[in-house]
């Protein structure tokens, strides 16, 4: 039996010669409906929606591992634009359906909402609950093939678009169990359907450290790679990995793991010296990048745990306020995974958990197993306490410091540093930002913007490395407050997106060594005290031309060498053409700048946006970290990767 959905037809634009009746009605059988709207299934058709499809085919495979029917899982991306999936789990029935007279296989491949998934007793647990799964992957292919071994047969049907090409047929003897799904993307239906490597390899790494149990190939055929994922040490080693570029003050990590009514929760952390939280979550193997009841738990037990320690130990003594949470979180990796049965994830994306009785469970385990740990390990029970109390004696500092800024009119937006040279309007949809070094990049800038809707503020040389500082420190730093100023939102716990005064703000520094070192500390400014305004698309960085191409009046400006070259193969060779690099925006007239790099037509500029956050959090370790050998490796490693270096 096809699933149907009805659709109502979209709005003629001749309104008065269009008339909404039952003929208005499209029903769309089967995987139609997936295809007429892909975006509502997998979220969007761009990259992201691209590797959505490799996960809902893995996602399968590790459901398989969580009922104890797989120990195995390889994910080949082909030379031809396919992937596939393959693993050592029970393999896809092929029987047919009684009630439907047609072979299981067809209708998991054909059919929305079907599949064992909405079985309690064949999968407990699983992360693929939202009837988004293979069948989609099916519609959304130009063809897919499905090859099963089951029952000591070897079975194979092949799709395309959704519909099977021919029925299900048998193809010999085969030992064992399992499936393989090899899938080509639709190129009618995606923006982009070259996978890429590094967002594949990253999923699958992070699978096996929540499956320990589970070993993972993943092979590049396009590059001739390939590697194998297997983590026996579960989380725990997850937190090491995270961790292996900072100072820790313990080892090895704390590590909870509890089955508790029909919840398993697990749980690995670790301080280091640092000032910034890290924290990882997951529910049945998805990743909850907005967190959710678990994480709710969990930070609540923390913070009750210490502190009950603190006082019972002495380090909090009488009527003295404990440490807070954020206080509890400082210097903190930690990875929270739960596994539940029917888990309710809010919105398509699974962004967030929100089963209510998770927190009180997650609340449960962690103030019982955090408390024996406490006990029974004085050593880095003691690290642990004395690490909050420090960051509680910097919050008071930063209090105060709070205060002082306040009380001379800054980062509420009271008082705007005079250096700021604002932009007429007042519609921060509207408004950009423009982020300079020095006063000659600033000058140029001032005079060649949009004073309608672009405001440039200068800095005076490298701003404070946020990676090693506290927030009283950072107040302390005027080229921070006036950025905080600026920006509207304030930091930290009372951040507020809604005060943005810019909807763009633009990162424009020089293309030498000192305007990436500039560029970095922004950065990381913005990911550890900002972190919304990347995740919400507001931070930019923009990219001037590195050498203006000229013969006779004709001037191009050239943003790589191979456009250089390019503009001058243009001209017929090198006779009668001036190059000139720009070493910095200063060199450049206000009327140049606008061009090349600050009006809206014609500029480029690269949008920030954080799609791996271990990966990112990972590089601003090691670039603005306290370790040097982490970075001195990164840049040997990397440094054949430089083609322009000013000294």
């Amino acid at each position: 039996m096809n699933n149907q959905h009805a659709m109502a037809g979209e709005a003629a634009q001749g309104r008065g010669a269009a008339s909404y009746g039952a003929e208005s009605i499209q029903i769309l059988e089967g995987l139609q409906a997936v295809r007429k709207r892909p975006a509502m299934y997998i979220g969007s058709t761009d990259s992201r929606g691209l590797h959505h499809l490799i996960n809902e085919v893995v996602d399968n495979s590790i459901d398989e591992a969580l009922r104890g029917a797989c120990t195995f899982v390889e994910v080949t991306l082909g030379k031809d634009g396919t992937c596939t999936v393959s693993d050592n789990g029970g393999g896809i029935p092929v029987e047919v359906h009684p009630r439907y007279n047609r072979p299981t296989l067809e209708i998991v491949m054909t059919v929305l909402h079907a599949g064992g998934k909405f079985d309690k007793n064949t999968y407990k647990i699983s992360g693929g609950l939202h009837g988004v799964g293979v069948h989609v992957v099916n519609a959304l292919s130009e063809y897919l093939e499905a090859r099963v071994k089951r029952n000591g047969k070897k079975y194979f049907q092949r799709f395309e678009r959704g519909n099977p090409v021919a029925p299900i047929r048998e193809e010999g003897d085969g030992e064992g169990t399992g499936t393989s799904i090899k899938f080509k993307p639709d190129g009618q239906i995606f923006e982009t359907t070259t996978f890429e490597k590094a967002i594949v390899e990253h999923r699958l790494r992070e699978l096996a450290f929540l499956n320990p149990e589970v070993t993972i190939v993943f092979r590049d055929e396009r590059e001739g790679y390939e590697n194998t994922f297997h983590y026996s040490g579960g989380i725990a080693e997850y937190v090491q990995e995270l961790n292996q570029n900072k100072n820790a003050l313990f080892s090895p990590p704390i590590s909870i793991m509890v089955n508790r009514q029909t919840v398993e929760v697990e749980i690995a952390m670790q301080y280091d010296d640092g000032y910034n939280e890290v924290l990882f979550s997951y529910a049945n193997n998805i990743p909850t990048i907005d967190g959710g009841t678990h994480v709710a738990g969990f930070r609540a037990a923390l913070t009750r745990s210490i502190n009950d320690y603190a006082r019972k130990r002495g380090f909090v003594k009488g009527e003295k306020e404990g440490v807070t949470g954020e206080d509890v979180r400082e210097g903190l990796t930690a990875v929270v995974t739960v596994k539940i049965l029917e888990p309710q994830f809010e919105g398509q994306t699974k962004g967030r958990l929100g089963n209510s009785e998770v927190k009180g469970i997650v609340e449960s385990v962690v103030n019982e197993k955090l408390a024996e740990y406490l006990e029974e390990h004085p050593g880095p029970a003691q690290v642990i306490v004395a690490k909050a109390l420090q960051a509680a004696e910097a919050r008071e500092a930063a209090r105060k410091a709070r205060e002082l800024t306040r009380r001379k009119g800054l980062l509420d937006g009271g008082v705007l540093p005079g250096k700021l040279a604002d932009c007429h309007s007042k519609d921060a949809s509207k408004s950009e930002l423009f982020i300079v070094e020095g006063d000659s990049a600033g000058g140029s800038a001032k005079q060649g913007r949009n004073r309608e809707f672009q405001a440039i503020l200068p800095l005076r040389g490298k701003i404070l490395n946020v990676e090693k500082a506290r927030l009283d420190k950072m107040l302390q730093n005027e080229e921070i407050t006036n950025l905080i100023t600026v920006i509207g939102t304030n930091i930290g716990d009372e951040f507020d997106l809604q005060r943005l005064r810019y909807h763009r703000i633009i990162i424009m520094t020089d293309a030498d060594v000192d305007g990436s070192h500039i560029r970095t500390l922004l950065l990381t400014f913005f990911y550890r005290k900002m972190h919304d305004l990347i995740e919400q698309g507001h931070v930019y960085i923009a990219l001037p031309p590195l050498y203006k191409v000229s013969k006779g009046k004709e001037v191009h400006y050239a943003y790589s060498d191979d456009e250089k070259d390019q503009i001058v193969k243009d001209f017929g060779g090198m006779r009668g053409v001036s190059i000139s690099r720009y070493k910095g925006l200063g060199e450049m007239n206000p009327s140049q700048l606008w061009e090349t790099t600050m009006r809206p037509d014609t500029r480029t500029m690269l949008k920030v946006n954080i799609e791996d956050a271990e990966k990112a959090n990972q590089m601003f370790n090691i670039l603005m970290g306290e370790k040097v050998e982490p970075r001195r490796d990164y840049i040997q490693a990397h440094a054949h990767e430089v083609t322009n270096l000013d000294i």
